[in-house]
């Protein structure tokens, strides 16, 4: 374990046992995650290329057999909440700890013995910034219920539950990438992951010995997915499958685009989101063809395609994100492009070492010039994904 992992569980396992009285049985971390590529592409049953961030949702966790759920944060100012488990249900809850309280419900609804449990949590991950601060947050409390209650489940399963938990008990209608991400992300490598089957290849991913680096500009613009307009999105994503006549998106050959955005005719938003997805996930196969060939600074003008999709046919990016991605292309970046759901959130900007400076200088120099906050920008490495740390 890291000094920091192991700084980490030391500070919330002591704040654990002054809130509950006794030392927690173990702490658990989930890592926040970057998507490389493969955008609005996970609910269409498309690819999708996330990697796992050094910011991570840590817990503290003990066992209880009595059918009571506590939940406390270090990141809220809340007291203590206490939920009776057999109480829990879907849209009960609009507060943060919906979150946790979600997972507890997913995995008695799938039929796991859970009875209880004390948690306290603590969390590095930006909310708002399109890392995935919630599915971070899901994780670590599923992984730590696994542990505990003994369930055997695999990380994909978990993360198969943690989106249940998002999508019914919170009602925020999101994909599966977040969750499998965080649950099984490897260090030094990036997940490419189909999301029909959820079947994963570890693509190594190593910047710094080529050189370069990926930054994460969080552009502090907050948003909120389980609120209307991601969901609009997806629903016209069903209805461009539905009209094609196929399952999901992901099955319309990117050859035969052009004849299937034709049939669409007069949908004019529904061809724009068809267009979206399908060429998202053929940027992804370029993507991983390029790396595992050794060709990493190719996928630079592909993540700025991507950009250009997201903000034009896909309309999910925002004044901010693209002031992000034109200023770091203009001060040399390899590529640069939005990343997470849109309507805020953080963008990624592929770059050569020595140009960094400059390049964190000129966006730092555009957002003061256009009256904007400033943005937060730091190093994406590829870390490892959720794990016990004692």
């Amino acid at each position: 374990m890291s000094e920091s992992s192991e700084a980490a569980a030391r500070s919330v396992a002591e704040r654990f046992e002054r809130l509950y009285g006794a030392a927690p049985d173990g702490v658990w971390a989930a890592p926040g995650r970057v998507n490389l590529i493969g955008e609005h592409t996970d609910y269409n049953d498309g690819f999708v290329m996330p990697f796992a961030l050094p910011h991570t949702a840590v817990a503290a966790v003990a066992r209880r057999d009595d059918g009571v759920l506590r939940l406390h944060s270090a990141d809220v100012d809340d007291p203590v909440a206490e939920l009776a488990v057999d109480a829990l249900a879907p849209g009960s809850d609009r507060r943060w700890t919906a979150y946790p309280a979600g997972v507890v419900w997913a995995l008695r609804e799938a039929g796991h013995a859970v009875t209880g449990a004390d948690v306290h949590l603590a969390s590095t991950v930006p909310a708002g910034a399109g890392l995935s601060s919630s599915a971070a947050l899901e994780v670590v409390v599923a992984l730590a219920l696994n542990d505990l209650f003994g369930l055997g489940l695999r990380g994909w399963q978990l993360a198969r539950l943690c989106q249940r938990a998002e999508n019914v008990y919170v009602g925020a209608p999101v994909g599966i990438m977040d969750q499998t991400a965080s649950a099984c992300c490897e260090e030094g490598h990036a997940l490419f992951l189909d999301t029909r089957d959820l079947s994963q290849r570890q693509i190594p991913f190593d910047l710094a010995a080529e050189g370069m680096r990926l930054l994460v500009v969080d552009t502090r613009v907050e948003h909120s997915h389980s609120e209307g307009e991601y969901g609009k999105r997806r629903a016209g994503c069903e209805k461009g499958a539905a009209l094609l006549g196929v399952d999901a998106l992901r099955d319309v050959p990117y050859a035969e685009l052009e004849a299937a955005l034709a049939r669409l005719g007069d949908e004019e938003e529904v061809r724009r989101l068809v267009r979206h997805v399908i060429t998202e996930d053929e940027r992804v196969e370029r993507v991983v063809a390029f790396l595992e060939a050794g060709d990493t600074r190719a996928i630079g003008p592909v993540l700025a395609e991507g950009h250009a999709s997201l903000r034009d046919d896909f309309r999910v990016s925002c004044p901010e994100l693209d002031l992000v991605v034109d200023t770091a292309l203009g001060a040399g970046a390899l590529g640069a492009r939005m990343t997470g759901g849109g309507f805020g959130g953080s963008a990624v900007v592929l770059a050569e070492e020595a140009d960094v400076p400059v390049i964190t200088k000129a966006v730092e120099e555009a957002f003061a010039a256009a009256g904007f906050r400033a943005p937060r920008t730091f190093e994406a490495v590829p870390s490892a994904g959720a794990r016990r740390l004692r």
